[in-house]
C-alpha cells in the first residue's frame, strides 16, 4: 500500500467509520479514537493488508475496537455503564421516534447492536458482516434475528410510540 492508496482509503473509509463508531457508543471522542486507531492499525500492517480489502479490515479493527472499548467501560467504569450512557451529538436534532429506537439499540448487548448498525445502518452484507466480525454468515443472520425480536418486542406496536 502506498501513501496515495492509504490517502485514498481515508477519504473513502473515513466518514462511514466514524458514524459506526460513533453509533456503535454514543460519544465522539472514544470514536474518533477508535478511528484514528484502526487508520493507524491500516498503516502499519500496510505490507500485509490484502489490496481492495482495506475497508474490509478497517471495520474489524474498529468493531474490535468498540467491543474491547465497551468491556472496558463495563469493567471500569463503575456504576454507570457505556450502553446507558447517552451523549447527543452537537447541534443534532432527533425526533421522538429517533430517540425512542436509539434508546432500544442501546438497551441490546454490545455484538447484537454492533450486527444491526453494520447491516440496518451501514448496508453491509450478511457475507461482508461475516467476515469483518469472523463469525460465520449464520451467526450473523442469528444474531442480526435476536436483536430484531428483541427490538420488537420493546417496541411494540409503533403506533405506540406515534400516538
Amino acid at each position: 500500500m502506498t501513501v496515495a492508496d492509504y490517502d485514498r482509503c481515508v477519504r473513502q473509509y473515513s466518514d462511514n467509520l466514524y458514524r459506526f463508531a460513533l453509533k456503535s457508543l454514543q460519544q465522539e471522542e472514544p470514536a474518533k479514537d477508535i478511528v484514528q486507531e484502526s487508520f493507524l492499525r491500516l498503516w502499519e500492517n500496510r505490507e500485509v493488508v490484502i489490496e481492495g480489502k482495506e475497508k474490509s479490515y478497517l471495520f474489524t479493527i474498529a468493531y474490535r475496537l468498540i467491543v474491547d472499548y465497551v468491556r472496558l467501560e463495563r469493567r471500569y467504569g463503575g456504576n454507570e455503564t457505556l450502553l446507558n450512557s447517552r451523549c447527543a451529538s452537537a447541534g443534532s436534532e432527533y425526533n421522538n421516534l429517533r430517540e425512542t429506537i436509539d434508546r432500544y439499540l442501546e438497551e441490546l448487548p454490545a455484538q447484537q447492536k454492533s450486527l444491526i448498525l453494520l447491516r440496518d445502518y451501514e448496508g453491509y452484507s450478511y457475507q461482508e458482516i461475516a467476515e469483518l466480525t469472523h463469525l460465520s454468515e449464520s451467526q450473523v443472520k442469528v444474531y442480526i434475528f435476536r436483536a430484531r425480536v428483541a427490538l420488537k418486542k420493546r417496541i411494540g406496536d409503533l403506533s405506540n410510540i406515534l400516538g
